[in-house]
């Protein structure tokens, strides 16, 4: 007789002969430079925390405050009884920092792509989406029953053709949507979003950016790849982010027009179905708005130590890709010696993990670093000497 159940053992066991399968680490504490994972006292180079606010005293305060005026959760989704003042505040906050007329917080930022691009477009309507773009990219794309075409990563040029050959289709689209990232999150490299913005607006095309990886790295004080590029949300009609990343809490959000906000709040069914964030979460969100506003320096001495560490490793010879962000992949090639090089690293106290295929392509496999405005010059000077001992070992370098 048919087992229902053995094909999840086969299935795993299949990820574990090719080693493909994750092996999770655990982090004993809070996600700071120097913390203990799996009982060993390690380096941090691979959290997203990149100005290290998720230990902010500030946030710690406000999110213990919250849970004493509001409790531990809402008891409801947002659009029935889950609406509180704070979350109301926190978009209220997020829309003046982003400079945008509205903010709408989801869940998480997986949910705000899944749940607002099948809504934006449909049957009739087509997706222009970058071939590099992020995989809750791709599945809120794949919800979707408009039809889709992928331009090259980056290119100007191929996305142009591609919305040259849309216009003259015949019936023409009743909708363009382009997608892309912000900042790519494998090779730490940036969308051109200024080109981007003029092709989309001179073709009709409506622009959504994932900015997970610009928000509290790119712009003016932390404000994103928006403002990096001195656009507004007149020309960038969907700008997403996360509050995982920079702002080292959790939840995703959207900012726009009005219109945007009614929309996507009337119309995207993770946002209408999920419960929201508990106040401390909303809190504690709120207190990264204020400490990007009022503490410019974690900003700055980010991008510091990301040209310190980058400038550092070239100089030793190591590929560093394309990246011009703080994701700062050290190319490696082949995925036995990517997994090597970070399993000797860990002995050497760095927490730095490998990515290999499928996440990138079979000879594009890379230890990817991610700095940290926490991180101190010895610190770095610290992993520095690792790598190029390491490296070396493995005839990498």
């Amino acid at each position: 007789m048919r087992d229902p159940n053995s094909f999840l053992k086969q299935e795993y066991q299949d990820l574990v002969d090719q080693a493909l399968d994750w092996r999770i680490a655990k982090l004993q504490g809070a996600s700071t430079p120097w913390c203990n994972v799996d009982g060993k006292r390690v380096l941090m180079f691979c959290s997203n925390n990149y100005l290290g606010l998720s230990n902010h005293p500030h946030m710690k305060e406000l999110a213990k405050q919250a849970v004493d005026s509001h409790g531990v959760g809402s008891g409801s989704v947002r659009p029935i009884a889950g609406t509180m003042d704070i979350h109301l505040e926190l978009e209220e906050r997020l829309a003046k920092f982003k400079g945008a007329p509205a903010s709408l917080v989801y869940q998480t930022g997986f949910a705000a792509n899944a749940g607002l691009i099948p809504q934006l477009v449909g049957k009739g309507d087509l997706i222009i989406s970058d071939e590099l773009n992020h995989g809750s990219i791709i599945d809120g794309v794949r919800l979707s029953t408009a039809e889709r075409t992928i331009y090259r990563h980056c290119d100007v040029a191929d996305l142009a053709l591609k919305l040259e050959e849309a216009e003259m289709k015949q019936p023409s689209y009743r909708r363009i949507l382009i997608i892309t990232d912000g900042v790519f999150s494998m090779d730490g490299d940036m969308a051109p979003l200024d080109q981007i913005a003029k092709l989309a607006k001179e073709h009709g095309a409506m622009l959504y950016v994932d900015d997970a990886h610009g928000e509290g790295v790119l712009g003016e004080g932390g404000r994103g790849i928006v403002s990096h590029f001195d656009l507004d949300h007149n020309s960038v009609q969907v700008e997403m982010g996360t509050f995982s990343k920079a702002f080292g809490v959790v939840g995703g959000h959207i900012s726009g027009s009005i219109d945007l906000k009614n929309f996507a709040l009337n119309r995207s069914r993770t946002w209408l179905l999920s419960g929201s964030h508990p106040p401390a979460v909303a809190a504690a969100c709120i207190g990264a708005i204020d400490v990007l506003e009022k503490e410019p320096q974690h900003v700055r001495n980010l991008w510091e130590r990301t040209k310190y560490f980058r400038k550092a490793m070239q100089d030793l010879g190591f590929d560093t890709g394309r990246s011009v962000t703080p994701i700062i992949p050290i190319m490696v090639g082949d995925s036995t010696k990517a997994k090597k090089l970070s399993e000797r690293l860990y002995q050497e106290s760095i927490f730095a993990l490998p990515i290999v295929f499928p996440m990138v392509s079979k000879d594009k496999a890379r230890i990817r670093t991610i700095m940290n405005a926490a991180l101190r010059e010895q610190d770095l000077d610290f992993a520095i000497g690792k790598f190029e001992k390491i490296g070396k070992e493995l005839h990498i370098i």
